[in-house]
């Protein structure tokens, strides 16, 4: 199995990866609609950690926007590239995750991040952060609101209030379920908040969660079983590339 490495001058320190946020984070496009929902093709990832043999596996899995069929998918094992500190979840997470990117044998469309994007401490998550770095449209949907506040939305599914930071918006909390507890909805890069909200429903037709994130947690943790039950951790099969027949599928 090849193991993806810590990129040359990756941050090794919070202060050095604050800089970096402080870089970038000027570089964030939010001036852009981004891809029409339900159209052509959207890409989950999402990423499983095994600490204890310093291993991060990351999965991409391409979905139809229109069927929510699995059009291609790929996985990448790396080895942790930074410790866990609150705010800089980023670091550990993306190398892995453009390896997995890189490896689809398809472009990716929209990528929706199981994170967040504008919704941050910084202004900076993970879906702003891969977006900057790979300029592809994001998102990011997060399982709870950080450390933000919001009004409980309607219990209608398609509901939604906004995500707030002090009195400015940095995302909404959106029911995708009726009377199922919201996700939490916020731009990345080159997508507009209404469009973000209208790619989540899109993605959630029966569950909570997006179905590019339930896909894209089910194979990195797949991936890191298999890299983590190799030879010292090693693992015994490579990172994993899957495209579906072409002739189920056109860009759009």
């Amino acid at each position: 199995m090849t193991i993806v490495g810590v990129p040359a001058g990756w941050p090794a320190t919070p202060e050095e990866a604050r800089a970096v946020q402080d870089e970038l984070r000027g570089r964030v496009v939010l001036d852009e609609p981004g891809p029409p929902p339900g159209t052509g093709r959207v890409t989950g990832v999402d990423v499983a950690y095994d600490d204890g043999l310093d291993l991060v596996a990351a999965a991409a899995v391409v979905l139809d926007a229109v069927t929510l069929d699995v059009v291609a998918e790929a996985t990448a094992v790396g080895r942790v590239s930074f410790p866990y500190v609150p705010g800089l979840l980023a670091f550990r997470e993306i190398p892995a995750v453009r390896a997995a990117l890189e490896r689809l044998p398809c472009p990716p469309g929209l990528v929706v991040c199981d994170g967040y994007g504008l919704a941050h401490p910084r202004r900076f998550g993970l879906a702003s952060h891969l977006g900057v770095l790979t300029g592809l449209p994001t998102i990011g949907v997060a399982k709870n609101p950080f450390t933000f506040a919001y009004d409980d939305p309607g219990p209608a599914r398609g509901r939604s209030a906004p995500l707030l930071a002090g009195t400015e918006e940095v995302g909404r909390a959106l029911r995708t379920r009726d009377g199922v507890k919201p996700v939490f909805v916020s731009v990345g890069h080159r997508v507009s908040l209404g469009n973000a909200l209208a790619h989540t429903l899109a993605l959630t037709p029966r569950y909570r969660l997006p179905e590019t994130t339930r896909r894209a947690d089910a194979l990195c943790r797949r991936a890191l079983r298999e890299a983590a039950e190799g030879p010292a951790g090693g693992g015994a099969q490579d990172s994993t590339t899957r495209q579906a027949p072409a002739s189920r599928y056109s860009e759009s």
